[in-house]
């Protein structure tokens, strides 16, 4: 049955998926959730598929009115959530009555706050996503008044004795503070360097608040081009670690253009950019050289994880019943005397 929810206060918050993967060979970013395991995560826990529309909420505080019974999860950056007025817990699972508010705030340690629907909400489509573009215009960015379609209404959902939470599903959360550390292999112009490349990996840097969903800039101790030749455009990868001037570093973020015309330093792994996706203005940034295997391997991990998670679940919602039939009955009193 749908339903629909109200937004009350709306802070910097969108709606996205995990990005635009068609778009890139039309000229457009991938743009998307900037921290994908975040992302997963939230959609796994209530219940959807991995690149169903979701809510990511930046920096500002958020509140939401549901007008039917639905499920949410909220992960990412460590915030206060309550609803109805009730504190609720991050990464896992919460009913909300209709009538109830959800309200978000506090972040205040790491950037970014992930909301999923169970049956996920409506939003238009461009190329098979709805990740905003900001370049072409594209995307809904919420507003005061703007009413979400949710495709599904779920029964609230709580523990009929001690009303304790009831799912613990054993999440491993990764770790946000003001001291980062982002792990990165070898960008294709490395040699370019000579031996001031090191300095990406000795010296400490700081997070600018012109950074954006496009690339992070940052301010620290440069290594610097030993060849002069020009660098003629082409396709860099999300992740490129650019050094365009003497006075910061350029990060390509999940909102990057196609081509650049920069030399590459260095490529951060899909890990350390969910990382870096949790920055703030001012925070520390160190980087950490790995191998193209020891990256792979770490993201396997990672999605391992989250499978698990899917499992878990998966297990769970069908023994309740949500989303199908409960696989369980309560027995009759006589059968247990």
């Amino acid at each position: 049955m749908n339903g629909h929810i109200l937004i009350q206060q709306p802070g910097n918050s969108v709606v996205t998926d995990l990005g635009r993967f068609r778009g890139p060979r039309f000229g457009l970013p991938v743009n998307g959730a900037l921290d994908q395991y975040s992302a997963r995560a939230a959609n796994i826990l209530a219940g959807n598929l991995d690149n169903d529309p979701l809510v990511e909420i930046t920096a500002l505080d958020f509140r939401m009115k549901a007008q039917s019974d639905i499920l949410i999860a909220v992960t990412g950056a460590p915030l206060t959530l309550t609803v109805g007025g009730r504190p609720s817990s991050q990464w896992e699972p919460v009913s909300v009555r209709a009538g109830e508010t959800v309200a978000i705030r506090g972040i205040n340690r790491g950037l970014r706050a992930y909301l999923a629907i169970h049956g996920s909400v409506e939003a238009p489509m461009l190329l098979g996503s709805c990740a905003p573009d900001t370049v072409v215009g594209f995307g809904l960015q919420l507003k005061e008044g703007t009413t979400l379609l949710t495709r599904r209404s779920v029964g609230p959902v709580r523990q009929p004795y001690f009303d304790l939470p009831l799912f613990r599903l054993g999440l491993e959360r990764p770790d946000m503070g003001q001291e980062l550390m982002v792990d990165v292999t070898d960008g294709p112009d490395v040699a370019e360097f000579g031996d001031s490349a090191e300095l990406l990996f000795t010296s400490e840097y700081a997070v600018s608040g012109r950074s954006n969903h496009i690339g992070l800039r940052l301010g620290g101790e440069l290594p610097e081009r030993t060849s002069s030749g020009e660098v003629l455009s082409r396709g860099v990868p999300v992740g490129a670690v650019e050094v365009p001037s003497r006075e910061e570093l350029l990060v390509l973020h999940r909102g990057r253009g196609v081509t650049a015309g920069y030399p590459v330093l260095a490529v951060v792994t899909s890990i350390g950019l969910d990382v870096l996706a949790q920055a703030r203005p001012g925070d520390k940034v160190r980087f950490r050289k790995t191998t193209v295997a020891e990256a792979t391997s770490a993201h396997r991990r990672s999605r391992a994880q989250l499978e698990t998670l899917r499992e878990s679940v998966n297990t769970v919602f069908g023994l309740l019943g949500i989303g199908c039939r409960p696989q369980w009955q309560d027995l009759p009193v006589a059968a247990c005397s």
